[in-house]
């Protein structure tokens, strides 16, 4: 019995629904997603696994002029996605318009591989308006095939999900077949801390943070987790302890039950929280939290 299998990358503006896709193909919240602009940071690999078939789907963090050096970090992670896909999946939104999206069409057109172009959160509007966006995407790119979706509602995704298999190549899994994603639980726990920083905290404290898992103890009833979180300023710091504590209380609380359900054990969580000047901007650090 043959077997397909290859990369399909999903690039697409802050807020396009990126990573609701991705859960959305995969069937499993895999990666965090919050209304907040730059919610994704890293290349997410999710894998379908079939008999036949293995889809190793690339979340990628939307497209942005960078401003310091963790965007460029994140900039570099979505041409990454242009050179290694087999499928290059291009996210708009239903009201977004291609002439104000060269960024996003500069890198499309670069991509040596099919285009794919998926229309999303067409539950927001008209079947007129919903044809005459599919028509702009098809003039913006000719060689692209279009096709409507709304990732958070499943409208079209099976159907998505079955094509990209049949448009793959011959070629043996590139992951084992029982594994879900390229990233480990650290990585998971980083950001399901992450998600309740984004959701719990305004301005530009979500934005100055960075959770590093320091040790990750799994037993067979209670895994022992703890994690510092970076911030730039100690008055960012003060932010997210809150007075007398509560607002990381409130956090770990949250960030607590949510690992509890992804792992599937009681959790014992311990979270620190220190300053660091210069983290968005040290090559060094960077590369240390895994940019």
């Amino acid at each position: 019995m043959s077997h397909r299998a290859g990369f399909v990358n999903i690039i697409g503006m802050p807020n396009a629904g990126k990573s609701t896709l991705l859960n959305a193909l995969l069937g499993e919240p895999l990666a965090i997603t919050n209304p907040k602009a730059q919610t994704t940071r890293h290349r997410i690999l999710g894998l379908i696994n079939g008999p036949d078939h293995q889809l190793v789907i690339g979340d990628t963090p939307g497209i942005l002029e960078p401003q310091y050096g963790l965007q460029e970090r994140m900039m570099a992670a979505v041409d990454e996605a242009l050179r290694d896909a087999d499928v290059l999946v291009v996210l708009v939104e239903l009201r977004q318009r291609p002439d104000r999206s060269q960024a996003l069409l500069d890198r499309a057109r670069r991509a040596g591989c099919p285009l794919l172009v998926l229309v999303n959160k067409v539950d927001l509007g008209g079947e007129d308006e919903v044809l005459e966006a599919c028509q702009r995407w098809q003039e913006a790119l000719p060689t692209a095939k279009v096709v409507p979706v709304s990732a958070l509602h499943g409208f079209h995704v099976d159907e998505l999900r079955q094509h990209l298999v049949q448009a793959m190549p011959e070629h043996p899994p590139y992951f084992p077949k029982d594994e879900l994603s390229d990233r480990n639980m650290r990585f998971f726990v980083a950001e399901l801390v992450r998600e309740r920083i984004l959701a719990l905290y305004k301005q530009e404290v979500p934005y100055s943070c960075e959770v590093v898992v320091n040790s990750y103890e799994e037993g067979s009833t209670l895994t022992r987790i703890q994690a510092d979180i970076i911030v730039m300023r100690e008055s960012q710091k003060a932010i997210l302890i809150g007075e007398g504590g509560r607002a990381l209380r409130r956090l770990g609380t949250q960030a607590r039950e949510a690992i509890e359900r992804f792992v599937g054990t009681k959790v014992f969580l311990d979270l620190k929280v220190k300053a660091d000047p210069d983290w968005r901007e040290d090559k060094k650090k960077l590369r240390n939290y895994g940019y």
